[in-house]
């Protein structure tokens, strides 16, 4: 239950911070929680595929910052075409 709560305080974090560097805004505390969660699993994802990956805390939130800043880049390109 622990983890749980520090992976949505983590994600929220992540998705705050991505949001900001990414827009200069946050989305919100709901949005940007997803936003977090989703692109931590997207930042692993591809750190992955190239070999690399997040051994602490402060490296895998690192990655979803990452993962959050790809993801907003990604839905701007979609849903502004």
């Amino acid at each position: 239950m622990f983890n749980l709560i520090i992976t949505l305080v983590l994600g929220a974090l992540a998705g705050f911070v991505g949001s900001k560097l990414f827009s200069g805004a946050g989305k919100g505390i709901l949005i940007d929680c997803l936003i977090g969660i989703v692109g931590g699993w997207l930042g692993s994802f591809v750190f992955g595929l190239i070999g690399l990956g997040a051994s602490s805390a402060i490296g895998g939130f690192v990655v979803a910052v990452i993962g959050s800043i790809l993801l907003l880049w990604i839905l701007s390109k979609v849903l502004n075409k």
